[in-house]
């Protein structure tokens, strides 16, 4: 698998793929033929038994930092429509995907390295990761769907000072405005990522990938059409018959405590 992608370091274990981004020589940077590999790897995982993803950086320092600045300095206007598409093309399938997708910020995490987390269902970051969107410092704006998803994540008062200063955020802090969900110590990061997902990955599969799908909608479509979208990811879960058999083995336990109960008051 390293020849197919060989800037992923990855290895499975119990339903979950644990993924390095590695490029540590250019800041575990997006560059097209990166943004290309990972569109692939997530591919391939979905056509096997793998459950959940958890991206992080190769590396101490950096979990994404950024867009790959060298490939971005040659661009015409045109191409950097192209080269946006792009990069908003792989978080779109990220999102998209069937599978529970987690970032573990390790370290730096800003500009596409940002975008790339705020595309994955659950972000944890270590106490010394530093996060944000500097595009605006460098004569920039975020590209990669920055603009759409940072404000659905933390509102649109939070998101506009967050992209207009560039500033970068605390692990601490990013937890206070709600964009990560956990912080977890540097060297036991993969492990708070590990414990949240057996939690998750206990219920069914069909039934964390439809509750992503209705979820999402609220983040594109007006109340009444994501009411339909819930409505008809509720009916597929009735395709399936975990929810049925829970039914009957609690109905059944239920009358079995009747029944001893029943029995106890009628022989005292």
């Amino acid at each position: 698998m390293q020849d197919r992608f060989p800037h992923l370091i990855s290895r499975e274990s119990d339903g979950i793929c644990w993924t390095q981004i590695n490029r540590t020589g250019d800041r575990n940077s997006l560059d097209s033929e990166l943004i290309d590999e990972v569109t692939r790897h997530l591919e391939h995982l979905e056509s096997g038994t793998t459950r959940a993803v958890v991206y992080t950086g190769a590396g101490d320092e950096y979990f994404i930092g950024g867009a790959d600045g060298v490939e971005m300095m040659e661009l015409s206007p045109a191409e950097a429509r192209d080269f946006s598409k792009r990069i908003q093309g792989l978080f779109n399938r990220m999102q998209a995907s069937p599978l529970i997708l987690v970032a573990a910020i390790n370290g730096l995490c800003f500009g596409g390295g940002l975008e790339f987390a705020l595309a994955c269902d659950i972000r944890i970051a270590s106490e010394n990761a530093r996060i944000g969107l500097p595009e605006v410092k460098v004569g920039l704006i975020p590209g990669g769907g920055g603009t759409q998803r940072l404000p659905r994540v933390v509102g649109m008062g939070r998101a506009m000072e967050m992209i207009l200063t560039g500033h970068l955020y605390t692990a601490e802090e990013a937890l206070q405005i709600g964009l990560i969900h956990r912080i977890a110590p540097h060297n036991a990061l993969l492990n708070h990522c590990e414990e949240l997902l057996t939690k998750i990955l206990h219920h069914p599969q069909y039934a964390l990938s439809a509750a992503k799908r209705a979820a999402y909608a609220a983040q594109r479509l007006p109340l009444d059409q994501g009411l339909d979208v819930e409505a008809e990811q509720f009916s597929t879960c009735f395709s399936h018959d975990y929810f049925p058999r829970l039914m009957e083995e609690q109905l059944r336990d239920g009358r079995l405590k009747t029944t001893r109960r029943n029995k106890n008051i009628q022989e005292g």
